[in-house]
């Protein structure tokens, strides 16, 4: 939001100017990748649009919204494999974008694509140590461990809710359900199904 740039106008809470909307209409409604038609994703990829017209897109944390969202782990799962095929769609498509809005928003956005994949190979190496050794790997556990906690914490001072704290706890959903499922979805980039 400090540049502008809010890179996923979430469905449920995003407001458009009327003429910005009917200016990329056409382009939205005939979203493509690889040659076929894609219909996810749809709020990150009108997002990526406004971008590139050279519009702002804003954060207003005022803002509320009801919505659906999954409450078992199985649509929960189709949920996420959904929104990591569309991270990593649109991000390849604003990757010439980034440079233009700012320097550290390029690097965060590289950061949110790569994070999983350096997550991915310290479990992988440390797998790999105790397969091959039978010696748990303390130090990338601790490592782990210590980024989870760095992460929550500064968002848990920067929103002042202690509570994000918590969000460490995600940690062990992400390593056993969410990177394969990233790692998936990356392979699988041109299946446009919805999953639910």
């Amino acid at each position: 939001a400090r540049f502008g740039a809010v890179m996923c106008c979430c469905g449920p809470c995003a407001m458009y100017r009327r003429t910005a909307l009917t200016m990329l209409l056409d382009q939205y409604e005939t979203q493509m990748f690889r040659g076929k038609r894609s219909d996810f994703g749809e709020d990150r990829h009108l997002t990526i649009l406004m971008l590139k017209a050279g519009f702002r897109t804003e954060y207003v944390p005022t803002a509320i919204a009801a919505t659906v969202v999954p409450n078992k782990l199985r649509p929960y799962l189709r949920q996420q494999l959904r929104w990591a095929r569309s991270t990593f769609r649109d991000t390849l498509l604003a990757m010439n974008l980034l440079p233009g809005l700012d320097r550290f928003l390029t690097l965060d956005v590289i950061g949110q694509n790569l994070g999983p994949l350096l997550l991915a190979l310290s479990v992988l190496t440390g797998l790999a140590q105790f397969a091959l050794t039978g010696t748990v790997p303390w130090w990338t556990c601790l490592m782990i461990a210590s980024m989870t906690m760095i992460r929550c914490s500064v968002a848990a001072v920067r929103a002042r809710q202690f509570r994000f704290i918590g969000f460490s706890l995600h940690t062990f959903i992400n390593i056993f359900f969410l990177l394969p499922l990233k790692a998936y979805a990356l392979c699988t980039l041109s299946n446009s199904d919805w999953l639910s």
